[in-house]
């Protein structure tokens, strides 16, 4: 009898307490503006991943460290009620992370984050028997390299496919890059991981303008790349296509009124995960992502503003 294929999703990282002041205008250096409105939000790039990803289908769970104080009890129930396991968050003696968010009037972001019980998050907190029926690992950098490192070895052990979202930005060591089957960067980041021979093309730029950004990913061993663009889409280098046509898709953007683009980029990485643990393409995948960011990104928050199924689908039949 032949074994059903593996489905599920492991998502290891950082669960943060938002912070979130809206205002007019994001401050200059030393500048004081005045803010019209503040929410204390669940979020964390991988809580929120974790969220996006069992709203859309996937069956998720989350490992990872919040405090043992009121913020950790408000990512718990958020994640849990969004139907993800959380039964491998620990709780830490330090405080949970915290993000502090401004957003502006067009929806644009800066953030600041304190890592909290996110830093306590070890190898040891990452096991081998989580991950037998993983079929995607999701992974950022908000948390300790050598437990991404750790995390990334066990979901290779165990054949998933290994989904790096290199944000925030640090240098990947060789051993985490060839752990990784798909790497997720926008734009800045991509420039930022090829270095100086990098010339990353402008957003709007055609498909086969890429092609010298493939080749230099793949050089460095990543056969399998998304570059967000935000606004105007997103592109899906796949050096393992079979013809080269396919090696490069230009994915259109979605164009929505953005209210408030925090968690836009993790709800894009959990749809990802989501999509590739049911079997589709890494382009497929990113389309579908696509308008599940867009979507994200009309409404106040992170995850109370993620999209369903339905959301996604009723968006790409108009």
């Amino acid at each position: 009898m032949t074994s059903a294929p593996k489905a599920g999703i492991v998502v290891v990282g950082s669960l943060n307490a938002d912070l979130t002041i809206y205002c007019d205008r994001l401050p200059q250096p030393g500048e004081t503006v005045h803010g019209n409105g503040f929410a204390v939000n669940p979020g964390g790039k991988s809580a929120n991943q974790a969220v996006a990803a069992s709203k859309l289908g996937g069956q998720v769970s989350l490992i990872g460290a919040v405090g043992d104080d009121p913020n950790g009890t408000m990512l718990l129930d958020s994640t849990a009620s969004a139907g993800v396991n959380v039964s491998r968050v620990r709780r830490s003696d330090a405080a949970t992370g915290v993000a502090v968010i401004s957003v502006d009037a067009s929806g644009e972001n800066s953030i600041i984050i304190s890592a909290g019980a996110n830093g306590t998050l070890r190898p040891a907190d990452v096991t081998p028997d989580a991950f037998q029926d993983a079929a995607v690992v999701c992974l950022c950098l908000e948390v300790e390299t050598d437990t991404v490192i750790a995390a990334a070895q066990a979901g290779h052990d165990a054949g998933a496919t290994v989904l790096l979202n290199l944000s925030p930005y640090a240098e990947v060591p060789e051993l985490l890059a060839g752990l990784s089957d798909v790497l997720l960067v926008n734009a800045h980041e991509a420039s930022l991981f090829l270095g100086s021979e990098a010339d990353v093309p402008d957003a709007d730029a055609e498909a086969e303008a890429w092609e010298p950004v493939r080749s230099q990913f793949a050089d460095r061993g990543l056969q399998r790349v998304l570059v967000t663009l935000g606004a105007q889409g997103s592109v899906v280098l796949d050096s393992l296509a079979r013809g080269a046509e396919d090696q490069i898709t230009r994915i259109a953007p979605t164009r929505v009124s953005a209210v408030d683009t925090t968690g836009a980029g993790d709800a894009f990485t959990g749809a990802v995960a989501a999509r590739l643990a049911a079997g589709e393409s890494l382009a497929d995948a990113a389309a579908f992502a696509s308008v599940a960011a867009a979507l994200a990104a009309t409404k106040k928050g992170t995850q109370a503003a993620y999209p369903t199924i339905a959301d996604v689908e009723k968006l790409r039949d108009a």
